[in-house]
């Protein structure tokens, strides 16, 4: 079996805890398409983080009739809210009760903690047993779904710095991020073979002043500190906010929506190229500071890899689906977004 490299787990490791005893349920032409709503079409949203949240809100303003499916109940929540409890297998019927399309946004976060191994099987079961969770509720209940739409990731080509652009074709990677992403887009797959539409959104960094990588990438150009890791070449694929949710709502809208789309803007930069773009944003002087390899190494450990490698990604496929980014180059990106 192929080792990951330097993770000390094998990729047939995590793919049998990924299913160890989980897999079944226990019962207790723009960004914003002008298309007329369908009444009838109910959505739910997996994840309350800062994606889900404002995408809910651009399908409300729609006209969608949208709930969501979570660990905790909110009182005075803004849309329905539905619990379920993923690592026992629990999940409230209820919650897909009329649904005619699931979003899948719901995954530990990559950049959160150190990964270790059990953190590392964490970010992959929190992936990959929500989305066979999901499966297997509407096969039990016969729920007629229309479409599964599945967040994926531009790590889907793994953490690779070179001149080579990566389109929607090519193959995974066989690192952490690479196999993350694969077994992440094989369980949503189940729900084509089935006969659902399915989508899979690669997602780039997604910049929003509201949270996400952009606030702690930028918070040290405050004080005149600009740090660049590693060599700064790498390759920083990134989204606005704002037409990462445009894309979601027309993989929603367009039927000929199928298969893996690369969400990142067209404009692509290198991670030096950001750090300069932002510190211009927010009227600081560009002073770089190279932050060595081996430092954010000992720091974070083989994490550091989302720092020091990036890939250079495509955004032609979903260009020729005729979506026409708000934000395709990143100064107009940085601008709209306050950074304080």
């Amino acid at each position: 079996s192929k080792k990951i490299s330097d993770f000390g787990c094998t990729i047939s490791d995590l793919k049998a805890g990924e299913s160890a005893g989980k897999s079944e349920i226990v019962h207790p032409k723009s960004e914003i398409t002008s298309k007329k709503v369908d009444s009838g079409m109910n959505i739910l949203v997996t994840g309350t983080g800062l994606i889900s949240s404002s995408l809910c809100k651009m399908l409300k303003e729609k006209g969608y009739s949208v709930r969501l499916l979570s660990r905790n109940l909110k009182k005075g929540a803004e849309f329905p809210v539905y619990r379920w409890n993923p690592e026992k297998g629990e999940i409230d019927p209820q919650a897909l009760n009329g649904v005619t399309t699931i979003i899948h946004l719901a995954g530990a976060g990559i950049g959160d903690q150190r990964w270790t191994v059990q953190r590392m099987q964490n970010i992959i079961d929190s992936r990959v047993n929500t989305a066979k969770l999901l499966f297997q509720e509407v096969k039990r209940l016969g729920i007629p779904l229309k479409s599964f739409i599945s967040s994926s990731a531009t790590g889907y080509y793994g953490a690779v710095t070179s001149n080579h652009v990566f389109r929607e074709d090519d193959l995974p990677s066989d690192d952490f991020l690479g196999t993350t992403c694969r077994l992440w887009e094989e369980a949503a797959d189940r729900f084509a073979d089935t006969g659902v539409r399915v989508v899979k959104i690669r997602t780039g960094i997604v910049l929003s002043g509201e949270g996400g990588a952009l606030p702690k990438m930028t918070a040290s150009l405050k004080f005149g500190i600009c740090p660049v890791p590693g060599s700064g070449k790498q390759w920083l694929p990134w989204i606005h906010l704002e037409d990462l949710c445009g894309i979601y709502v027309r993989a929603l809208e367009d039927d000929s929506f199928s298969g893996a789309f690369n969400a990142v803007a067209p404009g692509p930069v290198t991670m030096k190229e950001f750090m300069k773009e932002a510190a211009h944003a927010m009227k600081r002087p560009f002073l770089p500071f190279p932050v060595p390899s081996f430092v954010l190494k000992a720091v974070l450990g083989e994490m550091a890899s989302l720092l020091l490698e990036g890939s250079r990604v495509s955004a032609e496929k979903i260009q020729e689906t005729g979506y026409e980014f708000r934000f395709s180059d990143l100064p107009a990106a940085l601008k709209e977004i306050t950074l304080v």
